[in-house]
């Protein structure tokens, strides 16, 4: 029997992955997230599964493979905290690419219809029985145009939603898709044309803080943000002063450039002291909730069922399919 250790896991975790389990791996669950000063725990493991805010740095890979650890299975999409060139030779990387593109592309449009007919201030408001519409005012969708960065499933499962609203679409992926529903335009255009900008795209070296200083400045007046991919494909300070000026109108994130320590966990007795985020939850024109934009029952499951198959495979010896080629 093959033993996995699965790092960073909550209840809804351990749900999902028993239901897909196989009788020929023994899962170990750890709530700890992994890094180096926690992957001693995968020793005598044949394989790890990691989540978002694990660290699979160099000193972890090393130590990985000195425990015969072959492979490491990201439940996830994105592989951005996994130090590929230091993994070469030494351990496999999988990934899950596609689980519910559905799930997030709902979630950023949630974002903007709370943000834009300010839902979370009525619900405030009526359950204080004040029933008073003064400063609730939004703005129809109809006509107006959302940009999207980065048009891939996600991208453009939020564009079909976006479509039934009748937005009008601007596209910016440096890898075009032929099933993009929009018009594909250069970054700054998209920039100053549209009334709402949202992410859908996966963090790399060259697009880290494309949204900044310089960006913002050449936005519309009042335009929305929303980021349901990685905290550090915005500039936090940027946005702040952006919608301390009032260039920003909202700001929908579902991630965070510090999430790491913080998301995930419940601190609710205990005070934050990341100033950052405490003043962007401050801000009422500011939703921000804890990368939970995948967490549908389909996505769980679609999220367990492939990273089972991906450990079947490899310990099979078959083909992986969902490897990351480094």
């Amino acid at each position: 029997m093959k033993t996995v250790a699965f790092f960073d896991t909550k209840i809804y975790d351990k749900e999902s992955f028993l239901k897909f389990g196989n009788d020929d791996i023994n899962i170990r669950f750890f709530e700890n997230k992994l890094n180096k000063d926690t992957v001693s725990m995968a020793a005598c493991c044949d394989a790890v599964c990691a989540f978002v805010n694990d660290s699979i740095d160099k000193d972890v890979i090393e130590q990985l493979e000195k425990f015969g650890v072959g492979l490491v299975a990201m439940r996830c999409a994105g592989y951005n905290n996994v130090d590929l060139k230091a993994a070469r030779g030494r351990v496999r990387i999988v990934r899950v690419p596609a689980y519910s593109p559905y799930a997030v592309a709902e979630h950023a449009v949630g974002m903007i219809l709370l943000l834009n007919r300010k839902l979370h201030r009525a619900y405030i408001r009526t359950r204080d029985h004040n029933f008073s519409l003064e400063g609730l005012t939004g703005f129809d969708l109809h006509g107006k145009t959302v940009g999207v960065i980065g048009t891939g499933k996600i991208g453009r499962a939020f564009c079909e939603i976006a479509k039934g609203f009748g937005m009008n679409i601007l596209g910016f992926d440096p890898y075009k898709s032929d099933e993009f529903d929009g018009d594909y335009v250069n970054l700054d255009e998209l920039l100053s044309k549209s009334d709402i900008i949202t992410l859908h795209c996966p963090l790399t070296k060259e697009n880290r803080h494309i949204i900044n200083a310089q960006t913002v400045s050449k936005m519309k007046q009042g335009v929305f943000i929303i980021n349901t991919s990685r905290g550090k494909l915005i500039d936090t300070q940027a946005l702040i002063d952006g919608l301390k000026s009032g260039k920003i109108g909202a700001a929908g994130l579902d991630v965070y450039e510090e999430e790491t320590s913080l998301f995930f966990e419940d601190f609710s007795e205990e005070i934050i002291h990341d100033d950052t985020l405490s003043t962007l939850i401050s801000m009422p024109n500011v939703l921000v909730t804890s990368h939970q934009a995948f967490l549908t029952r389909e996505a769980l499951n679609a999220i367990a069922d492939t990273t089972m198959k991906n450990f079947e495979d490899y310990f099979s010896g078959r083909e992986l399919k969902n490897e990351i080629k480094i």
